[in-house]
């Protein structure tokens, strides 16, 4: 997906930037980034992450930096900051952003006498093309309703400029962004798990739309947030760092809870514990043995002193060998024990089933699966989530492709818990997984567990549901 975090500070920010920037590595793996204002102009630095850290890859810059206001990346697409110089006046951009009508935005501008300069591989930088739309509006604030008004997808950004930060959710706040403060220094970011060992406490989350500017002493708003939300749940579900909050709302408490009301409609009896697939599934495990009444113990542990951070590398095969490595095993609490796992999620369903026959010959007697969310059955359309997959590399649209000869038939079926349909892709799921038995948590449960309005939330990587990519937000 990506994270972006920004700070201005009436002293040095750089390491403030440096630490912030890095406590978003969990959100991304292609590439990082740093700019800052100098004074007299920007400088920027980006490096390739998919093999390193960004910590190991950054150190050695941060003398080069200096300045009182900086931007920091980590993406899951594009290099990042773009600086530009334009009636606007030098700036530099950083996005978390997905946009499906790329081409057409593309040869729009260019037939508007722009032009692009920063070709990745041969391909436009979709930061690239935000930044040429906002040099469209005669201010900033102009410019981001224009790139808001333009794209079909998503865009949150963060805009460094002589005179401060301005940041910008995207048009239905699918992810957040949130403010933090300390004294003499603001703060912004997606992912606020950093705020605190860098001495910021929350101070504001914009609203879908919203534009505010911050300096040193605090923010102003810019524009108003729109009237409807679409907040990506996948946020609590996967996406977040258990310490984060996201419109108020803490993720390990949304998957604890979670896996508390699942299990207390759980029929299953005679296990002798609840463990988790770390990281994600930790919480749902931690309620969920509160609810069956049974004890919790650590079954597989994390390793991950020598693996990067990244979790998800660009190629398949690497990506699935550094889920094996950083998860290990413990042998003594698996053998001749039946154990229910809890688990965020299954994609593709590869990991998982390489999981369980790690499981099965460490000893295990039984494997019960429990997933924290329904089955996916749609493609992402507004992050970067399964943003790389067709819908037919999702584990339970190959189930019904295999079923009904065509994946998308009867889906309405198939994403309502407990028709025959349902019960027969989770069946036929648990037999190709060798799972003892297998439960998915009901959007239901889900929906209760983050606690916001249905229509507040974004689900249609389950349901389908979502805006309309052209509705405007007034």
């Amino acid at each position: 997906m990506g994270g972006i975090f920004g700070t201005i500070s009436h002293e040095e920010c750089i390491n403030d930037l440096f630490y912030g920037t890095d406590y978003n590595s969990h959100m991304g793996t292609k590439r990082g980034g740093l700019v800052t204002w100098t004074g007299t102009g920007l400088r920027r630095s980006i490096h390739n992450l998919e093999n390193s850290y960004f910590r190991g890859k950054f150190e050695d810059d941060l003398d080069k930096f200096t300045g009182h206001a900086g931007l920091g990346v980590i993406s899951d697409t594009d290099p990042q900051p773009i600086v530009m110089n334009s009636h606007l006046g030098k700036y530099a951009v950083v996005t978390v952003a997905k946009i499906n009508n790329m081409a057409a935005l593309e040869q729009r501008l260019i037939d508007a006498g722009a032009h692009f300069s920063e070709l990745s591989s041969g391909e436009t930088n979709p930061t690239e093309l935000v930044a040429l739309l906002i040099n469209q509006g005669k201010d900033f604030v102009e410019g981001i309703e224009n790139v808001q008004r333009s794209i079909q997808g998503s865009c949150t950004l963060l805009v460094l400029t002589e005179d401060g930060i301005i940041a910008a959710r995207d048009k239905y706040g699918r992810i957040p962004l949130i403010l933090g403060k300390k004294e003499g220094a603001m703060a912004v970011s997606n992912e606020p798990c950093g705020f605190p060992n860098l001495g910021y406490e929350i101070a504001y989350n914009l609203g879908p739309g919203e534009i505010v500017r911050l300096t040193a002493d605090g923010f102003e708003q810019l524009r108003k947030p729109g009237c409807r939300k679409q907040v990506c749940s996948f946020l609590w579900v996967y996406y977040g760092y258990p310490v984060s909050e996201y419109e108020g709302i803490n993720v390990d408490e949304v998957r604890y809870r979670g896996g508390l009301a699942m299990a207390k409609e759980d029929t299953l009896k005679d296990v002798d514990y609840v463990a988790g697939i770390p990281d994600s599934g930790v919480g749902h495990a931690l309620g969920y043995a509160v609810g069956m009444g049974v004890p919790y113990k650590r079954a597989f542990i994390k390793y991950t002193p020598t693996w990067p951070r990244s979790f998800t590398p660009s190629k398949q095969e690497l990506r699935e060998f550094i889920a094996k490595m950083k998860l290990i095993p413990n042998k003594t609490l698996l053998k001749d024990q039946r154990v229910i796992f809890c688990d965020d999620s299954i994609v593709r369903g590869t990991q998982l089933r390489d999981n369980v026959n790690i499981l099965y010959h460490y000893g295990a007697k039984e494997v019960h699966m429990r997933i924290a969310c329904p089955p996916l059955l749609y493609g992402c359309k507004y992050l970067n989530f399964t943003a790389s997959k067709s819908e037919l590399e999702l584990k339970a649209r190959q189930i019904i492709k295999r079923l009904e000869g065509d994946d998308s038939k009867n889906l309405d079926l198939y994403r309502q818990t407990g028709t025959p349909q349902y019960e027969r892709l989770v069946d036929e799921m648990r037999k190709e997984l060798h799972i003892t038995t297998l439960k998915f948590n009901s959007l239901e449960n889900l929906v209760a567990a983050i606690g916001l309005p249905k229509e507040d939330l974004c689900t249609h990587c389950w349901d389908g549901s979502g805006e309309e990519e052209t509705t405007p937000n007034p």
